[in-house]
């Protein structure tokens, strides 16, 4: 049989298990997926076997960044976002992927939500924002401000991506205005953190969506002001589906249809209620 995994420091509320059991199970298939918690002291030479005993891992924070070294090869896009979440060992050559790009695709296009020529604001600037603002810029949105409490760091991880004109830095205290559509990439307002939010009701002003990949509380106290405010809001779970069916594309040359995933994401769904 088999066997996948997850690879992160603290797995304990992780949907992946249930994800990937329903996606083989429209399929048809059977695989084992198992969750490995492994310190960063330990990480170095747990990896090293890895590749023995597992077809492919997803991996998750804090290790997107730290694994790439280790890796034979990294597809272009995980080289320009500068983190890899998806590994696959052929041969005892390990191959690295971001699908985080993937699944927010999917999940935009799902709610209809068009980026293009739009100033768009990214909150947080971790590895899943930096696959947010490279999706965003590959899909010609006019300009993508990003919002960090450590802008210098931002910048020296995402500056690469696109011109000055078109990516810009900034702190909470100077937000913009102007910017129709806001992305939170930060873990404000999760589970067990319910009643926090990243941004207040008036930086919402002049926005017309709002998505946060946050899926745990399935609504935010963001994404509850947001609705209220007659906002379209969206949360993250689709994209958590998306982005483990891309995976299984890699991992087993199968794809899914916009139709399974969204199936997979309401079952899931409908056990976080």
């Amino acid at each position: 049989m088999l066997k996948f995994g997850l690879l992160g420091e603290k797995l304990g509320h992780s949907l992946s298990p249930l994800i990937h059991s329903l996606l083989w199970e429209k399929l048809g298939r059977c695989a084992e997926y198992t969750l490995e918690e492994v310190t960063a002291q330990d990480l170095p030479s747990k990896f090293k076997n890895f590749g023995q005993e597992f077809s492919g891992l997803n991996v998750t924070i804090p290790y997107k960044t730290t694994v790439m070294p280790w890796l034979d090869q990294i597809e272009p896009a995980a080289l320009a976002i500068g983190a890899v979440n998806t590994i696959k060992w052929v041969a005892g050559q390990s191959y690295g992927y971001n699908t985080d790009y993937y699944g927010f695709g999917r999940l935009l296009a799902a709610n209809n939500i068009k980026v293009a020529q739009k100033q768009i604001c990214v909150l947080g600037s971790g590895g899943a924002a930096q696959a947010v603002v490279k999706y965003l810029l590959d899909q010609q949105a006019l300009r993508v401000v990003v919002v960090a409490r450590q802008q210098q760091e931002a910048a020296g991880r995402m500056q690469h991506l696109a011109s000055p004109e078109r990516l810009l830095f900034t702190s909470y205290a100077a937000l913009p205005s102007t910017s129709l559509i806001v992305i939170n990439c930060t873990p404000v307002g999760m589970y067990p953190q319910i009643e926090a939010t990243p941004l207040s009701q008036k930086d919402l002003a002049q926005v017309t969506t709002v998505v946060d990949l946050i899926y745990n509380p399935a609504e935010t106290l963001l994404l509850r002001e947001a609705r209220l405010a007659g906002k379209q809001a969206v949360n993250g779970l689709l994209m958590l589906v998306a982005q483990a069916a891309a995976a299984e594309e890699i991992w087993l040359g199968e794809e899914f249809s916009t139709e399974i995933i969204e199936q997979v994401t309401e079952e899931v769904a409908g056990g976080l209620r």
